[in-house]
Parts: C-alpha cells; structure tokens; sequence
C-alpha cells in the first residue's frame, strides 16, 4: 500500500485552513494527509485576533473554518511555534510539501518625525490588545483625551470606533473584563480620522461606514471643505458601487447636526501627515494639506495645519515579518515566491528554476502583502496547491525521510512541546462559551495562553491527535 502524501501547513489562519480544505477536494489519485500549525493555543488567526469585538458577524467566518477542521481529515498542532518547537529541516524531513501561510500581523512602518514619541501607538498593537491576544500586556495607556487615527481603511474605522464607542455598548461583545475596564476608563472626548486622499478614494466598506455613523452618544462630524471630487474621483464613483455607497454615505455625514454628544468622532480628507508633535510625549499632528491631481491621486499645497492631540495611532496596513531559514523581500515584506512557489531570490517574477526551494510553498498575505479579501485568499490556495500537484506529478519533490503520521507526533514530544490539537479547541470554545452565559453573553474570551492551555490540554497523546488520511 502506498503511503499519504504528506502536507505540512504553517499557519492555521483562513488562508491555511482554506488551501488545507480546497487540497484535500483537488482532483487527485493519491491518499492524502495534512497537519496544520499554528503558534497560537488556538487557530483561526487575524479572524480570531484582527477584528473588532463589535463585528461577530465577521467572525462568522470562523463557522467555515469550523465546518472545515470538524470533519477530520485535517489535523491541528496548535501552540507550536516555527522556529522555535519546529524548524525547516524537521519539516521537510516529515512532510512531501510545506506550505507557509503565516499572515501578516504586525504594523506597516510610517516613516514621520516623532513616530516613536511615547503617546505615538501602532494600531495592530491596539487591535491585539482589544482582541484579547494571549501575547500581549492586559493593559492599555486609555488616558489620552484628544487622540489622531492616521488611515483611511477599515482598520482605522475599527480602531477609531472603538475609542470612541462607550464602554457599557461593547461589554455585550465577548471582551474579557480587562478589556472592558480599560475602556471605561478612557478619558477620550475627540477622535480625528485623517486621510490624506479625497472622499472618493477612501478604502473604507459601505457597511463599515454606516455603523460608523450608528455608534450611541458619538457625533460624526466631517468638514465640507475636505469634500473634492475630481474627475478621476468621479470615474471611480461611476464605476465602482462600493465606491459610489461610500462617497453618498460621507456626503450625508455632512448634513449632520451636533447633539452635544459626550464624544465626537472626527473624519478630514485630503490631510497628509506630516510630522507628529511633541519632546518627551506626543503633543499633536502636523498634517499638509493635500489637492486632487484630477485623477484621483494628490499633490501637496505646502500648508501645514497644526491639531492639538494627545495621542496619535496608525493604521497604514499589516507588514510580514521574516521567518527562520526561509528568504524573506525586506521591502515587499513578504516570502520571496513564484505563484506561491518559494524562491531565494530577490527578483521573483525572473526567479530561475535553480532559485525555487524544492517542496517549500507559501500562500495568503505573507506571499502577496496584506491586501484583498476573503476570496483572494482562496485564488491564492489554488495557485499555490495546483503548483504542489504539478510538482509531485512531474517527480520535483524529495521523499521524506520520516514519512509516518507519527513521526511529526514523536518529535513534538521528545522536545516537550505541549501542543494542542482541534479538540483542544472546542474545549477553549466551551469554556468560552459557558463564561458568556453566565453574563447572558456569547462568549468571553480566554485572554491568556496559560487559560487556553489549561482548557485545551487534556490528555493529548498521539492516539488523540491522530486522524484518518483523506482519502483520493
């Protein structure tokens, strides 16, 4: 009998559940076998730990992903860190093909002067705090009163709504109690979202916006003088209906009257950061005024407005970030690859045969950059899976030396990694779960990977974690 072919995928975010699912439907005649890691104690990655509290219905993404793992023909090594429990070489030792789809969850750098002002905060740090990531302070410094988001994308919405939002609104969600506390003890009365193109250009959703103009006791206000509309502006609006929802949804934000809200939520287009203000703390933001080029891009008028702020947060986009013994684009900030084929070399649209890392592939945002939806991810899967089927037919890949489902499961334990498989997971879900109901709420997360763990640890052994092989 021959053996599974065996699949290794580092990261159990969307984009590594969906290329594990889609490969186990590929059309093939071959058993399959595929194990997923992750570093976390549990999967699902920026779905779980990227989206605001206050979106469970995002989060229904992660029901998929559910549907995905329950049927058991993939496993899961969760707690298990690349680089540190498992490294290449013990990899491809085990597996015919491994595939990296680590994401991107760190900021984008933005260079400004005073960037690294105490008071000056990068938005993924506060998303992961609110998130209730495991590795992360349970604190928050929430005592700035006048506070810059600089972004003009759903992050930055996320982000600025969640300052403003009121606490009490939020405690329905599933934010454990030290998230909640540190909410309620914000001393924030202004939030200022700057953008530096015009209303059009804004990469904000329709449905994101509008909530935003839902939030309770917050006035939205936005500045008619920000509202140009140059001809490129208006061929995107004619040809996008996103784009046409956002643009009639800020316009009708202008015709809005102040309550007299205990906070007030600031929207500025055509503002270009410039530099931010202060010595020993962050003081304010110097921004440029910006004018539309006519088709839809901006140049800058040299005036400069000075805004008194407290704090300043960016929200410019993810970055990846390297990982051990595989190359890495410092400036593209993602995993060198050719459709999804990992390669050592800096030109990857000339790489050569000679520079592709034999039985290495690579998919989602750490092999494209932080961009697209949902279904960009799964395109990418099938890319990268159809070059994994190619290269086993044409004979490109190596035999593992330890190709038994057991060997990943003996190594683990030999160096005392105390992994969690997918049962593991629905404990952490239960318990999660079983705290909401007592607060006649959903869920309540688990903040702390020690709580995951204990809640997920069981007694994993290899009889456990053990699967069925997908069948051809």
């Amino acid at each position: 009998m021959t053996r599974p072919f065996r699949v290794a995928i580092v990261g159990a975010g969307p984009a590594g559940i969906y290329a594990a699912d889609l490969m186990t439907k590929a059309e093939r005649d071959f058993d399959l076998s595929i194990d997923l890691f992750d570093r976390l104690p549990t999967p699902f990655g920026l779905v779980r730990y990227g989206v605001a509290p206050d979106h469970p219905r995002i989060k229904g993404i992660i029901n998929a992903l559910i549907k995905v793992l329950d049927r058991g023909d993939i496993r899961l090594f969760s707690n298990v860190e690349y680089g540190v429990d498992l490294h290449l070489e013990e990899l491809t030792d085990r597996y015919d093909a491994v595939i990296f789809s680590t994401g991107c969850f760190v900021d984008a750098a933005l260079d400004l002067p005073g960037i690294d002002l105490p008071g000056s905060y990068g938005a993924a740090d506060f998303v992961n705090w609110y998130d209730s990531h495991p590795d992360v302070p349970q604190s928050w410094p929430l005592d700035a009163e006048r506070v810059a988001v600089i972004g003009n994308g759903n992050v930055a919405l996320d982000v600025a709504r969640v300052l403003a939002k009121q606490a009490d609104d939020m405690h329905t969600t599933e934010i454990p109690d030290h998230v909640y506390e540190g909410l309620k003890s914000s001393k924030v009365t202004d939030v200022h979202i700057f953008g530096r193109r015009g209303p059009a250009q804004a990469k904000f959703t329709p449905l994101e916006l509008r909530e935003l103009g839902a939030v309770k006791d917050v006035d939205l206000i936005v500045y008619p003088e920000d509202f140009e509309f140059d001809e490129g502006s208006m061929q995107a609006i004619e040809s996008s209906n996103q784009t046409k929802q956002v643009a009639k949804t800020l316009t009708d934000f202008t015709m809005r009257e102040p309550t007299g809200a205990k906070r007030r939520l600031h929207l500025h287009f055509l503002h270009s950061p410039a530099a931010i203000l202060g010595e020993d703390k962050v003081t304010g933001l110097r921004t440029e005024r910006m004018e539309l080029d006519g088709s839809g891009g901006v140049n800058g008028t040299g005036s400069f407005h000075d805004w008194e702020l407290d704090a300043v947060y960016r929200a410019v986009g993810y970055a990846g970030t390297q990982l051990p013994q595989l190359p890495f684009d410092d400036r593209k900030r993602v995993i060198p690859n050719h459709e999804g084929r990992v390669v050592d070399s800096d030109d990857q649209t000339a790489a050569a045969e000679a520079d592709v890392v034999q039985g290495v592939y690579t998919t989602g945002w750490i092999k494209r950059g932080p961009v697209g939806l949902i279904g960009h991810t799964k395109g990418d899967a099938l890319e990268t899976i159809g070059h994994i089927l190619d290269d086993r037919a044409a004979g490109a890949l190596t035999d593992p030396v330890y190709p038994d489902e057991s060997a990943i499961i003996e190594l683990l334990e030999s160096k005392g990694v105390d992994y969690a498989d997918w049962e593991g997971y629905h404990r952490v879900e239960a318990a999660e779960k079983a705290a909401g109901e007592v607060e006649g709420r959903e869920r309540i997360k688990l903040a702390t990977r020690e709580a995951m763990l204990a809640e997920a640890r069981g007694h994993v052994t290899a009889e456990s974690v053990g699967q069925p092989s997908a069948g051809s």
